[in-house]
């Protein structure tokens, strides 16, 4: 039985994941020990704490890639799910650390954990249970549509308020592909689509006739150079340009083949979070198109397996646990790289896999588990002919 189990695996998606942790790895380090030789840290500060970030992550991809994943469909598992991360939500206000003008982190001795990130998971296993238990009655606007959406909408709003708006928008973006895909009529869809309009709206309205102590910290004049910054970066390069201009400048050098690895001028102190929100600037400066092509190609590769698992799934909450982490990564690495190359506004999202960070790798690696285990299932039904539940 266990070999039967052990051979259902798609190591090509298993083998993929691992490559990019070891990339990603190289990379941080590269991009990191100039900032930690400014800060007077070890020069493999950063590289170090990686490490212990992947191998936790190692860990949990490992134990819920052979955990069953039909477990977290029942009710026992979801409730408190649900509640723990509405819990955390809340305590960030009271015992959260700020950096970068948002409370969004716990800082657990010399690390840092992001509840938001966790919250992520909640919202994609949440959103697949409850729209798999209601397929028979999936367009039933006020039993089936609106409840899940609720709880999405509530903890988008948690998040905001840190304020975390990137992490809420990826949220928002990756519940509402769920629901496209959920088996809904286009009618219910496009109906929800207009009260989603709305909804925004009036939140806009809200925002604007909020206290101005509350207002400028969703509204931050960081934010704002972000986007001023995004629409023209060469006029505001000793500014709100500086970022995009360098890694216009990192992109720019690399060439076809790169100026060879470790060798970037942009992490010298030109490039900010070089290991973190703009790694790809470097990597395409050190590697060239065959580096940025490594990542953006593993990336599309696990995205495009995932949606394939998802496909052959005959259980419509493994299909879609598949169909939201396929776009949550999706969604993320399109954000950061956006960002990078000035097709969208900066948002300080990290790519996935690549960037420093422990709390963004440890939710990938978490669901990319899942996903693996899924499709398992799927392998072991199709060769064996067994249920195994």
């Amino acid at each position: 039985m266990f070999k039967k189990i052990i051979k259902s695996y798609d190591y090509s998606l298993i083998v993929v994941y691992v490559v990019l942790l070891i990339f990603g790895l190289i990379m941080v380090y590269s991009a990191s020990w100039p900032l930690a030789y400014r800060k007077d840290l070890p020069a493999d500060y950063f590289y170090v704490k990686q490490m212990k970030n992947i191998v936790i992550s190692v860990v949990f991809f490992l134990f819920f890639t052979f955990f069953p994943y039909k477990f977290y469909q029942r009710n026992k598992f979801l409730i408190p799910m649900m509640l723990f991360s509405v819990v955390l939500l809340f305590l960030i206000f009271s015992l959260g650390h700020t950096a970068n003008n948002a409370q969004s982190w716990f800082r657990i001795g010399t690390a840092s954990l992001q509840p938001a990130e966790f919250v992520k998971i909640s919202v994609i296993v949440y959103l697949a249970a409850i729209y798999a238990k209601k397929q028979k009655y999936i367009d039933d606007f006020n039993r089936a549509v609106l409840p899940p959406i609720f709880f999405m909408a509530f903890v988008c709003f948690l998040i905001i308020i840190q304020p975390d708006v990137g992490t809420a928008f990826i949220i928002f973006l990756t519940g509402s592909c769920i629901i496209i895909c959920s088996g809904m009529r286009l009618k219910t869809i496009l109906k929800l689509l207009g009260i989603g309009i709305a909804v925004i709206l009036i939140l806009a309205l809200i925002v604007f006739l909020l206290p101005d102590d509350i207002q400028s910290k969703i509204i931050s004049p960081t934010r704002m150079g972000r986007l001023t910054g995004f629409t023209d970066p060469f006029k505001d390069r000793g500014t709100t340009g500086h970022q995009l201009v360098n890694s216009y400048f990192a992109i720019g050098s690399g060439g076809f083949f790169g100026q060879g690895l470790g060798q970037s001028v942009q992490k010298l102190g030109y490039l900010p979070e070089a290991h973190t929100d703009f790694i790809i600037a470097v990597i395409s400066e050190e590697l060239g198109v065959f580096g940025v092509m490594l990542v953006v190609g593993g990336i599309f590769f696990i995205v495009f397996r995932t949606i394939m698992i998802g496909l052959r799934t005959k259980n419509s909450f493994g299909a879609l646990i598949c169909y939201g982490t396929a776009a949550l990564l999706g969604i993320q690495a399109f954000i950061n790289l956006g960002g990078a190359t000035g097709i969208i506004p900066i948002t300080g999202v990290t790519l996935p896999f690549i960037s420093y960070g422990g709390s963004s790798l440890m939710v990938l690696s978490i669901l990319v588990g899942i996903v693996s285990n899924i499709g398992m299932f799927n392998n072991y039904q199709r060769k064996y002919g067994e249920r195994r539940e």
